[in-house]
């Protein structure tokens, strides 16, 4: 969502929680200029939000007494976009904002208008949340999304188009179960009805997803959840790198920061191994950064590689 739209979001939400704003609190509040503020009011009043000035040297801002609130005006993929990035917030993707997120995508919900709030509750119930997803890759339809959604909570068959790794192009005709974010990647879990058995799409090579009408009774997923179940998937195919490191850290720690894209074994109490394969580099790296701790690379080499092309970077960033 563009800046402009996520600060006219947070300026309704300090409205809400104060019945008074005095002008230049609250432009410090949102870190703009007083004049960027006014624009802002102007903008939730051209919405139809009734926000009310005080003039004057001590003037501010405050919603109507008693007025009800309009719906919030956002169009689908701005709905998408937010119930995404709010999720994926109150996962942990940033630390310390997780409880505010959920509080923050709850009230924006309610005042969604009833069928996008339809389309996003869908989106919420049926994705499996899995941590070091990260932001999703660019490229997936927020229409696809809501449409494979609504099937899953909706328990209906589902067709679409679907290319494989190798580029061939199959129509699929399933029982849609999950969707899962991981990896950086949107998949579908999803029983096969033509091949009779459980499978793993990725949402981006999937095109024109559309409902048959049909119902079905639920199967049982033969995993703990639909994100182990991809990460199953996800193993049993060949990857190019085993990344192993040795880490100066207990392994609770380090089980803890990124135990759910590796494997980690005690060497002793302050030190610890980590295991990880993987289809990219930048993955180990990015994770080993964020351990807070010293390591040694064991394998593989290309990995040191990889390390010192970041750390060059960074060294050429500070001067």
């Amino acid at each position: 969502m563009a800046n402009t739209s996520s600060r006219t979001l947070r300026l309704l939400s300090l409205l809400q929680t104060h019945r008074y704003w005095p002008g230049d609190e609250l432009a410090e509040r949102l870190g703009v200029s007083v004049r960027t503020l006014r624009r802002d009011i102007d903008r939730l009043r051209e919405l139809g939000y009734p926000v009310e000035a005080q003039r004057g040297v001590d003037g501010g801002y405050q919603l109507a007494a008693g007025a009800a609130l309009p719906p919030l005006v956002i169009d689908d993929e701005e709905a998408i976009a937010l119930a995404v990035g709010l999720q994926a917030a109150a996962q942990g993707a940033v630390e310390g904002i997780a409880e505010s997120s959920v509080r923050v995508l709850a009230k924006v919900v309610q005042v969604m208008p009833a069928r996008l709030r339809h389309r996003v509750e869908a989106l919420r119930a049926m994705t499996v949340p899995a941590e070091w997803g990260g932001p999703a890759r660019a490229g997936v339809d927020p229409g696809v999304l809501t449409e494979i959604a609504l099937a899953c909570r909706d328990s209906e068959q589902l067709r679409f188009s679907y290319t494989a790794a190798d580029g061939r192009h199959t129509d699929r005709h399933v029982e849609p179960h999950r969707l899962v974010c991981l990896g950086r990647r949107w998949y579908l879990v999803a029983y096969d009805l033509t091949r009779h058995d459980w499978r793993t799409f990725r949402v981006d090579r999937l095109t024109a997803p559309h409902g048959t009408g049909s119902r079905f009774r639920p199967r049982v997923l033969p995993a703990a959840d639909a994100a182990e179940f991809v990460r199953a998937s996800l193993d049993g195919l060949p990857r190019p790198y085993r990344v192993e490191v040795l880490v100066e850290a207990p392994a609770a720690a380090v089980r803890e920061r990124i135990g759910r894209w590796s494997t980690v074994e005690e060497v002793d109490a302050e030190r610890c191994r980590m295991l990880m394969t993987t289809d990219s580099l930048d993955w180990p790296a990015m994770a080993l950064g964020v351990l807070g701790a010293d390591f040694r690379v064991l394998d593989p080499p290309e990995l040191l590689d990889r390390i010192h092309d970041w750390g060059a970077r960074f060294n050429r960033a500070q001067g």
